[in-house]
């Protein structure tokens, strides 16, 4: 069969043969070299940095209370919400008040009628004084009498201080806070009977300032002082969980007089304004330690270092754009920085992004960022 005289099967090899021109460039597209990958490259500087030492530390509150029941009653009021800021003298229980208010009153009738009774006693050893005056009344009626007023007197004293106990229980029913600070959970809801045997009703932390504490071996301890004697007293900070650093440094203010007789080491306590409240009673820290003069190094970010079997390395990225793998050599430096004591040079420029994309001998287009500390 022939369309207007030209076989199928000639057309058929035309077409064909027009398309291969489109499949060629189709392919020759497909085919091209992908761009080179990014990644972000530091710097190595050279910064002068103390001597630091770590330690392992624990956060303590300057100040801490345990808030108790002193007087037994059904706890009526819970007046601050859990986890805010209170002053000193807030009111934040409340006890049952009534049977103690109850016992005030009964106390203060028993002294009106004790004041009756002296009053009456007064009377008889006036009058018993003048008959012995007259000389018409006897010496036993006058020290009678004065033995009743002697008794009427010490029962209003005792009375008094009766009266000055119940009124003590009576203030006891509301829980003040003894210190300004960030309270916490509330442990016993109102409703339920409590006493001093309830344990702690919640507790206050003064968070700011606060302290950490560390323990010191008694060879860093004697370097210190070395320094401090020196003119050279050491720097202390915080490194927190995510290896950042806090940013107030701390003073040492108390070094303890005895030593652990287990580790040989005595511990010291530091303290940290915290304002901000990022230190909490209780956490754990890193402490580092500057002290001695400063010493010139190179630092590079901790981000950069890789890890194999044979140890530490990072990539550099050569003056050709091609990653190049470096053994080096490292010791912690302050925050999230790393000295490097062998394998790199000022201005070798390390790959902090972008590690997983590239392998060494690839080109790279690698853009600069700012090392921060």
């Amino acid at each position: 069969m022939t369309v207007a005289g030209i076989p199928h099967r000639a057309i058929a090899v035309g077409l064909a043969l027009l398309a291969l021109p489109a499949c060629s460039r189709e392919n020759q597209q497909s085919e091209a070299p992908p761009p080179p990958p990014a990644v972000a490259v530091v710097a190595v500087v050279k910064e002068d940095i103390k001597p630091t030492v770590t330690f392992s530390g624990r956060v303590t509150a300057r100040d801490k209370v345990e808030l108790r029941a002193r007087v037994e009653g059904f706890l009526q009021k819970r007046l601050f919400t859990e986890g805010q800021d209170v002053k000193e003298g807030d009111l934040l229980f409340v006890i049952e008040q009534e049977p103690y208010r109850a016992a005030v009153d009964e106390i203060k009738a028993s002294i009106e009628k004790a004041n009756a009774a002296l009053k009456l006693a007064d009377v008889e050893v006036d009058r018993a004084s003048q008959l012995v005056a007259r000389q018409t009344g006897t010496q036993q009626r006058l020290d009678e009498a004065n033995a009743r007023q002697a008794d009427a007197r010490g029962e209003i004293a005792r009375l008094q201080a009766s009266l000055e106990k119940a009124q003590l229980q009576l203030s006891y029913t509301e829980i003040r806070a003894p210190i300004a600070g960030r309270i916490g959970r509330a442990v016993i809801t109102p409703g339920n009977f409590v006493g001093p045997s309830s344990g702690p009703l919640a507790t206050i932390v003064r968070q700011d300032p606060i302290y950490v504490s560390f323990p010191v071996t008694q060879r860093e301890m004697l370097e210190a002082r070395k320094d401090e004697n020196a003119g050279k007293p050491p720097t202390v900070y915080v490194q927190l969980a995510d290896g950042s650093r806090y940013p107030e440094p701390g003073t040492l203010n108390f070094v303890d007089v005895t030593v652990n007789p287990g580790t040989d080491t005595v511990q010291v306590r530091a303290q940290f304004l915290n304002p901000d409240r990022i230190l909490v009673d209780g956490q754990l820290v890193t402490v580092v330690v500057e002290e001695g003069t400063a010493q010139s190094v190179l630092v590079i970010p901790q981000q950069a270092i890789q890890i194999d079997q044979a140890g530490s390395y990072v990539l550099v990225v050569d003056s050709s754009n091609r990653v190049v793998v470096q053994r080096v050599e490292t010791e912690q430096g302050p925050g999230s920085r790393l000295v490097v004591t062998k394998g790199l040079s000022p201005g070798d420029k390390v790959i902090t992004e972008g590690v997983q994309k590239v392998r060494p001998g690839q080109v790279v287009q690698a853009t600069e960022v700012k090392f921060g500390v």
